[in-house]
């Protein structure tokens, strides 16, 4: 006859071991996570109450670098500029991605091609991105500008030159990011239960009804998922606006991280650009607390509704 308590004292040992080979493994990622990641971070909190220009000792001066940061119009300039670009960017990214999915989810010819186009501009460099979109929309030569006038006979505006359209312009660029939700939407489309679309063909469904009743509901993870990550990286946006306009004109297009890039490697105020650090990590933050708080619309299949 089997003893009980010899059972329950083997399966404590595996279980003891299981635990600490898990730790084992996962050792790697938690020492980098505290070298490069938690440790910086704690390092800027700490200066971020300091005067510190990299040269000489950081200097305790409280709060005086948050309140001279709320009294810095160019801290709400970039703000303002931040939240515009991030509400067209997420809009743009978020559509025309679930658009481009739901085409390349179909059954076309040379798929697998079309679909390796639009997701090859996801892994092209940032700086080689700014520089083709500086071309593109030049004011006097590009090619759009060219292409309206000659197709459309309409004189493009200055783009990034003009004060009123350099936001469009950055949020016109976001398209270009398009392929990388489309990817995610793609995968999340094709494991809709084919059940689903075929019983509500039968009860005489359209393909827009079946659409926005059965797919959308069934992809609104990848949908959720998108919407994070967009409005996450929309407020990081740097490298186009460092290569293209450095925030002009006249603060047009002064993003709040190269605001930040401003004040630690131009002015070299290194405790003031760890306030606006994490300023922006708060507001990032509540954004996304915000996102997980109104994701009532998410469908998760198999869980348990009130």
């Amino acid at each position: 006859m089997p003893n009980p308590v010899r059972g329950l004292l083997y399966e404590g040992s595996v279980r003891r071991q299981r635990t600490v080979w898990f730790y084992v493994f996962v050792s790697p990622w938690i020492v980098g996570f505290l070298l490069w990641h938690a440790l910086p971070m704690l390092a800027s909190l700490a200066l971020s109450f300091a005067r510190y220009d990299a040269i000489s000792a950081p200097r305790f001066i409280g709060v005086q670098n948050y309140t001279d940061m709320v009294a810095d119009p160019l801290t709400w300039q970039s703000l303002k500029v931040t939240a515009i670009y991030t509400v067209g960017a997420v809009g743009v990214t978020l559509v025309g991605s679930l658009l481009l999915a739901s085409l390349l989810n179909q059954r076309l010819p040379l798929l697998g091609l079309w679909r390796t186009i639009f997701y090859l501009p996801v892994v092209t460099s940032g700086v080689a991105v700014a520089l083709l979109w500086s071309w593109l929309l030049q004011p006097d030569f590009g090619l759009v500008n060219a292409a309206l006038l000659n197709v459309f006979v309409i004189h493009g505006p200055r783009w990034f030159t003009d004060q009123i359209w350099v936001v469009p312009s950055f949020i016109l660029m976001a398209s270009w990011s398009v392929g990388g939700p489309m990817l995610i939407y793609l995968a999340a489309m094709q494991g809709v239960p084919t059940q689903l679309h075929e019983a509500a063909k039968i009860d005489g469904a359209g393909a827009v009804a079946r659409y926005w009743f059965i797919t959308l509901p069934m992809i609104s993870p990848a949908i959720f998922f998108n919407l994070v990550l967009s409005v996450i990286a929309s407020f990081q946006v740097f490298t186009p606006a460092f290569i293209i306009t450095q925030g002009g004109p006249n603060y047009g297009s002064y993003f709040f991280v190269l605001h930040l890039y401003e004040y630690a490697f131009s002015y070299f105020k290194l405790g003031y650009a760890s306030a606006l650090a994490w300023l922006l990590f708060v507001i990032v933050l509540l954004f996304t607390l915000a996102l997980f708080r109104w994701s009532f619309w998410v469908y998760y299949e198999g869980e348990a509704r009130a």
